[in-house]
């Protein structure tokens, strides 16, 4: 069975259609990148997927419907990192990241558990932000805020993460190092993790899978070394470009011109 599994999924705004039956799925454990050019949906199958906007066709998780299943209990199972996110009060790096425990918390007064103190600290440690716990998000750098956030996440010990342009407006050391943290969570917890990303360099060099989106549509799905092709790039994407392995045996694109 699937992790996920999406079916004929549709979002319209109006008589504007957002994505247009797309389907897919993703197994226990993979890390799978959403794909494609400015426009294709990418953004919005990852907020349909977690219920933030209202779509028809059919997403399960672990077999169960979203659509039925509690926030709370969803919650627990799926962790979204969002593409844009502002922090407007003074919290510490320790009170943002405790917010990812909310979801099994019994009551809004209730007390912390060892298990919540423990998924907190060892997130903290993942991400590297440990040492800044009493440090108000308002002081931190870019990158240092979106450790925190993936901390958060990770708190959650969720069995999926959704991860929408995580690297966006990042230097390419913080780049790094985030992809750094999601590819050893995904190894060493087996944490399925889905991505957008725009990066296709890092989407051929991390992804097991690729899912690629044109025109609101699905284009394909399949592992990188096999769909992304220079019919590919240009039909998608309209670049012509050559794709080889560099000596660490990673596919690399290397744009030529404008189709």
């Amino acid at each position: 069975m699937s992790m996920l599994e999406v079916q004929n999924l549709s979002v319209r705004f109006g008589s504007a259609v957002i994505v247009n039956d797309v389907s897919f799925s993703v197994q226990d454990g993979d890390w799978l990148m959403l794909i494609g050019p400015n426009g294709a949906g990418k953004s919005t199958i990852v907020n349909a997927v977690s219920r933030g906007v209202p779509y028809t066709g059919t997403v399960l998780f672990e077999g169960k419907d979203v659509q039925k299943t509690p926030a709370h209990l969803l919650a627990r199972g799926m962790g979204v990192l969002a593409q844009h996110h502002t922090v407007g009060y003074a919290f510490s790096v320790e009170e943002v990241v405790r917010l990812g425990r909310y979801a099994y918390a019994p009551g809004i007064f209730s007390r912390r558990s060892d298990e919540d103190e423990r998924s907190v600290a060892e997130a903290m440690e993942l991400t590297g932000v440990a040492h800044i716990a009493r440090q108000s998000v308002l002081t931190l750098s870019g990158g240092e805020l979106q450790r925190v956030f993936l901390a958060q996440l990770f708190a959650q010990n969720p069995r999926l993460l959704l991860l929408d342009e995580p690297t966006t407006y990042l230097d390419i050391a913080h780049q790094l190092e985030v992809m750094k943290i999601i590819t050893e969570v995904n190894a060493r917890q087996s944490m399925t993790v889905i991505m957008v990303l725009h990066d296709i360099n890092h989407a051929l060099q991390y992804a097991d899978e690729l899912v690629i989106l044109k025109d609101h549509r699905l284009y394909g799905q399949g592992r990188p070394q096999e769909l992304m092709t220079v019919k590919t790039l240009a039909e998608v994407f309209g670049v012509k470009a050559d794709i080889f392995r560099n000596r660490q045996g990673a596919f690399v694109l290397s744009p030529v011109e404008l189709v």
